[in-house]
This record gives structure tokens, C-alpha cells and sequence, in this order.
């Protein structure tokens, strides 16, 4: 059912109508509703397949520079149409994209290179981030995607929430809020059968058990977190929201151009001084960031939207980030990555 003319990853607007041509199609089985509006007016919505008590949530488009889950939702929604046991006894409910706000700025449908890829490249600052959103702010202070979120999770009750995210380069695994025994095995099968290597070190699972290869296991709450400067914690996302239910949610990674080097399994000569090298280029790369900022900062007074707090967000992580590779502290003047006065630090 899809309505794509071409091999690219789609738009919000080409998703749901996608997914308004599916529902048409199949009235009896199918519904497409709208369930919350953005910060900036634009409606999310929900496609829900099947009628049983029992539920699967999928939601796509939590990130905006990881466009590979749309395209996977829609895949997975016409099979669980066509395909009846998988909804003998499961409703399941796509949330089609949960940060159209944020998909409306990332604008490289179809990048042939990570330069290409980059040049469109946006991504919100964390309180603006529908799943991250709970880890950085108060209940009272949630954009309105992530309270759609809750709302959805809170409906629906899954005893499995899917949320499919992606990475640029590598390769792919899943993070999990609880441990599924034996999914390592036809995980890895899936991804050999598909040319995907699988990622067996991946930075946002660093320091966590892992269940078996490219399958990795949350710490529970109280654990130390494995960079510790990061002001969100995975555990307070909406991931764990399922818990309530006593459902579980499993983070689906995909790359857009994969690389077999992550899945070698020989350890590294030397990783501390390789993790102290990348920590002295990210600072080196950083100031050459905030060297443009600061020439562009005159022309942008009394600006400050997405694209700009996204920057200085993520500037602002970079020494905290740094330190916890390794890297030694800066103290006292010119410690942080920039104050947004006009001058970066040397």
C-alpha cells in the first residue's frame, strides 16, 4: 500500500498517507486516528490494526536524524495486515512519527553520503525529545509529543512498546528495559540474512550487560550510568513507561550505511589512549563549532529557535562528555564549551 514513487526514506505527510490508504483499505481491521498536535501544530497519529486486548505499540520518528523507521513501520503494518496470526490474538498500534516537529527540520529524504547526510542534519536538544524529554524535565514541563506518547502507552497498555531508532555508520542492535531470554539468536540470524552486521560495542549501551551479541540489557534503576556528565538517564524515558503494565520496550537500531568493523570481536590494543585521542578531537572539533557560532551569534539576535538551542545543547555536553573518556577537566575560566557571550575559549 505504500504510496512511495521512489526508493527513499518517506515524509510524515507520505506516512500517513500511506497509512490513511491502508486503513481505507481494510476499514473493518484498520483505524488511523490523530492522538496529540506538536509544539508546532502539526497532529500526531496513531494506526491501530487488529482488535484484541493484548498490544504491541511500534513507534517510529522519536529522532528526527534517524528517518529508517518510518519506512520499517509501514513495512510491518502491511504484514500484520496481510498476515493473520500475527494478530490472532495482538492488536497492534503504529505511532507514525513522534516528533513531526523535529522530522519537518532534518531534510535529507534520501542522502547518497554521510556528507549529504549531514549537511541536512538536525537533531532536538534533549528536553525537546519525545522519549528523552521525562529524564531532563518535570512532569509539569512535558512537550506536548511526549505527553501523547504517555497517553498512547497509558491506552493501549502494550506488553511490548517497539520504538525503531537508527545510527548513520555501523551496524545494528537492540536495547532492551528487560531481559528477553534468546532473542540473540534470531536477532543475529534476521541481521545475517539482511548483509547487516551486527554492532557488538555500541556507545549508547556502554557498560551494560549484554544478553548475548548486539542484544543489550538497561541497568535497572540505582546503577551507575556509563558517562556520567549525561543529564538524561534512559531509565526515566518513556521506554519505561511500559512498566506499568508490566510490558517491556525494545530499541531497535539500524544503520543507514553499515560498516562490518563493529561486529570484529578482538579487543583493542590500547582503548584507553584511543578513547583520549577522540576525547582531544571532539574538544579540537567543538571549538572550531563554536568559532562559526560566534561569528554567526551578531546576526541572530533575538533569535533562538530549534536548530540554535539544538547547537548549543549539544556543545554544551561536549567537556562534561570528554572528561568521562578520560580527557582532563578544564577549571576555572573558559571550562565550559561556550557562554554565548561572543568569544569561544581558546
Amino acid at each position: 500500500m505504500s504510496l512511495l514513487p521512489e526508493l527513499r526514506y518517506p515524509s510524515v505527510t507520505e506516512l500517513v498517507a500511506s497509512a490513511r490508504a491502508l486503513a481505507a483499505h481494510r476499514p473493518a481491521l484498520c483505524s488511523l486516528r490523530q492522538v496529540g498536535v506538536s509544539r508546532g501544530g502539526r497532529p500526531l497519529h496513531l494506526l491501530s490494526v487488529g482488535h484484541a486486548q493484548r498490544a504491541v505499540l511500534v513507534v517510529a520518528g522519536a529522532h528526527a536524524n534517524e528517518p529508517t523507521g518510518g519506512s520499517t513501520l509501514l513495512s510491518l503494518a502491511e504484514r500484520v495486515v496481510g498476515e493473520r496470526e500475527l494478530r490472532w490474538d495482538t492488536a497492534w498500534h503504529f505511532l507514525l512519527c513522534a516528533d513531526p516537529d523535529g522530522a519537518s527540520l532534518h531534510v535529507t529524504p534520501a542522502p547518497r553520503s554521510l556528507f549529504d547526510y549531514h549537511l541536512g542534519f538536525y537533531r532536538p536538544a534533549g528536553p525537546e525529545q519525545p522519549e528523552w524529554s521525562p529524564s531532563v524535565l518535570p512532569p509539569d514541563q512535558l512537550p506536548p509529543e511526549t505527553r501523547a506518547l504517555v497517553r498512547v502507552i497509558d491506552e493501549v497498555r502494550p506488553y511490548l512498546q517497539v520504538t525503531l531508532h537508527g545510527t548513520d555508520l555501523g551496524g545494528s542492535w537492540v536495547q532492551l528495559t528487560k531481559d528477553i531470554p534468546g532473542l540473540a539468536e534470531p536477532f543475529a540470524k534476521s541481521a545475517a540474512e539482511l548483509h547487516i552486521p551486527v554492532e557488538t560495542g555500541a556507545s549508547d549501551a556502554a557498560g551494560w550487560p549484554a544478553s548475548g551479541p548486539g542484544v543489550h540489557v538497561m541497568p535497572a534503576r540505582g546503577s551507575d550510568a556509563a558517562y556520567p556528565s549525561m543529564p538524561d538517564d534512559a531509565r526515566h524515558s518513556t521506554w519505561y513507561h511500559a512498566h506499568r503494565y508490566g510490558g517491556l520496550t525494545a530499541v531497535v537500531e539500524v544503520p543507514m550505511w553499515a560498516s562490518d568493523l563493529v561486529d570484529d570481536p578482538a579487543p583493542h590494543p590500547a582503548p584507553a589512549a584511543a578513547i583520549r585521542r577522540l576525547a582531544h578531537r571532539l574538544l579540537r572539533d567543538t571549538r572550531e563549532v563554536e568559532r562559526v557560532l560566534a561569528e554567526a551569534l551578531p546576526r541572530l539576535q533575538g533569535f533562538d529557535g530549534p536548530l540554535l538551542r539544538a547547537a548549543r545543547w549539544a556543545l554544551e555536553l561536549v567537556p562534561g562528555l570528554a572528561a568521562d573518556w578520560g580527557w582532563p577537566r578544564r577549571t576555572g575560566a573558559g571550562s565550559r564549551a561556550c557562554h554565548w557571550t561572543g568569544c569561544p575559549h581558546g
